[in-house]
């Protein structure tokens, strides 16, 4: 068998996140009907991440184990054929047996786009967050240094029915930058818990309208309390931007 790894893009607007649900429209289910046309199976694929409903992906990682033949070149132009043009495969390489795209990974790094002006962007409609009133990026990128280090993100974390498990994550990246009327915030950890980058939004949002100073944030994390924090964001200005991995052996 042989165990591949396929890098993908996608313009999650019209999917209920990654994986497959009963009753939904999911990447992973969209990717696995194409891989059924080009192999004439439906084998066994492994997410980097679960990504929520609505959110984009510019680099997300795949993992399956097949037994065809097909050259890895082939496999790529075959399946953007058959997947539709809010999709696209970047990249596919045979990787060591025991590769696995989600377990393998070694962090994350995600963007989250805000229109910051007075006037819509019709061209960015669900794919950046319209945010009307003026950011002050100095004040923000004041906040987002808080989150750099290893800390327990409870605050930033949306408990639902999973396990908790280890809240602690390391962020090794947490800016602000405007171009133009575009303003974005990068953050990358070795790991990211349920909503963690949304809730990092929304708290950096409340910081804009002056309702947490900057230094709050420190305080925030230390509270360990969903309530601490400020709200979700909206998912469509989301993108998971880079996925990374320590050693990808090829065969």
């Amino acid at each position: 068998m042989r165990n591949l790894m396929l890098k993908i893009c996608y313009d999650g607007a019209n999917y209920h996140g990654w994986q497959i649900q009963q009753n939904a429209v999911s990447v992973q289910q969209v990717f696995q009907e194409a891989l059924l046309k080009v192999l004439g199976e439906k084998p066994d694929i492994k997410g980097c991440s679960r990504t929520d409903s609505f959110v984009h992906a510019r680099e997300y990682c795949i993992s399956l184990k097949t037994g065809h033949e097909i050259p890895c070149e082939r496999l790529v132009g075959a399946l953007n054929h058959f997947l539709p043009e809010d999709m696209a495969v970047l990249s596919c390489c045979e990787a060591a047996p025991d590769f696995h795209a989600r377990y393998s990974c070694t962090g994350k790094e995600y963007v989250y786009q805000i229109w910051n002006s007075q006037i819509r962007n019709p061209f960015l409609n669900r794919r950046a967050l319209y945010y009307w009133y003026e950011l002050d990026v100095e004040r923000l990128n004041e906040a987002a240094a808080c989150f750099l280090g290893a800390h327990d993100f409870t605050s930033f974390c949306t408990l639902d029915a999973r396990e908790r498990g280890n809240m602690t994550r390391t962020v090794t990246r947490a800016e602000v930058k405007r171009e133009g009327n575009l303003v974005t915030f990068t953050v990358a950890a070795d790991g990211f818990m349920y909503n963690m980058v949304r809730i990092m939004v929304g708290t950096l949002l409340r910081v804009a309208q002056g309702k947490f100073e900057p230094q709050d944030v420190a305080g925030i994390i230390e509270a360990k309390s969903r309530k601490a924090a400020g709200p979700t964001a909206p998912p469509y200005g989301l993108y998971l931007n880079r996925v990374f991995y320590e050693d990808v052996k090829s065969v």
